[in-house]
């Protein structure tokens, strides 16, 4: 056998042999989360906990949030807007759990507020050990035509106010030696092209590389730090294919000291797969070129203000 002939007898093993690696490491964990780990009880994996901090509680994925963690035993913390929805979900949570205690904290989380202030006074007195960073919002529609404020109004709430709230519950349990967890919500949207929504995506893909980096910071003291990837909430059939918000919960308390980053749902599962084998800027490209093809790009450029020459 030549050396040229060797090279093409065993160069597909090679080039096969990491793609069947990612394929095993990113299953695998992803399938056992999804069908073996049991559901953990928080009370139970940190010793001492009785406290637990949610943000967006008011409604959807937060508010199922803070029945999961009402059905464990562990009073709640509930921040979010102070509206009807925020007093509703208050007021269920009492009347199912008597015996557990739940706090609102109304605020906004925009700029030049004083969100983390009212969050800090309202919690002063208590050990929170587990904090679910899951209030967001998205802004749809082309840059150019949305106003600064709202999108800066955006990146508060998904990331700063996150990062806020992170770093003074992350240092109390640090400097206490205390164990708990810190969970972000993020998204499909931080590790694909989003257009119509670069705002969110931006921020989804700041939170996910934000509960890596703590992951690595604080495992070795007891503290779990995810980020949970779930939907992309822009187009009709990337939600068929999403994870509800009642289903959320378990999975969320599955990937708690299982793994940093967690992809929930077909849709997460196809969407990173896929950007593992088609490279970042070709799959941009493509996006591109479609883009004028889609409905949402459709819709959104109609309303486009553009000046006539």
């Amino acid at each position: 056998m030549t050396f040229l002939d060797s090279i093409f007898t065993y160069l597909p093993y090679v080039l096969a042999f990491p793609t069947v690696f990612w394929l095993v490491a990113y299953l695998v964990p992803q399938i056992y989360m999804s069908t073996i780990r049991p559901i953990p009880n928080l009370r139970d994996r940190y010793p001492g906990a009785s406290w637990a901090l949610v943000t967006g509680a008011g409604s959807g994925i937060g508010r199922a949030i803070s029945y999961k963690l009402a059905s464990q035993g562990l009073n709640v913390v509930l921040v979010s807007l102070d509206d009807d929805h925020l007093r509703n979900t208050a007021k269920s949570l009492r009347e199912m759990h008597p015996r557990l205690q739940f706090r609102s904290v109304g605020c906004n989380f925009v700029p030049g507020t004083d969100y983390l202030e009212k969050i800090v006074d309202a919690t002063n007195d208590i050990d929170v050990r587990c904090v679910f960073n899951n209030a967001g919002f998205i802004v749809t529609g082309f840059v150019d035509q949305a106003p600064l404020h709202k999108i800066l109004c955006n990146v508060e709430c998904n990331a700063t106010a996150s990062f806020a709230v992170a770093h003074h519950f992350l240092g109390k349990l640090v400097s206490n030696g205390r164990t708990g967890c810190i969970v972000f919500t993020s998204s499909v949207a931080g590790f694909v092209p989003t257009p119509f929504a670069a705002s969110y995506a931006a921020t989804k893909a700041f939170v996910s590389q934000l509960a890596c980096s703590l992951h690595i910071e604080v495992k070795g003291l007891g503290i779990d730090v995810c980020a949970v990837d779930h939907k992309i909430e822009l187009m009709e059939q990337a939600q068929k294919s999403a994870v509800g918000p009642e289903l959320l919960p378990d999975e969320i308390l599955r990937s708690i000291g299982c793994c940093a980053l967690r992809d929930l749902g077909a849709m997460a599962w196809g969407t990173r797969m896929g950007t593992f084998f088609i490279p970042y800027n070709f799959f941009t490209e493509l996006f591109t070129i479609a883009a004028p093809y889609l409905n949402d790009y459709k819709v959104h450029n109609k309303n486009r203000k553009i000046k006539d020459s």
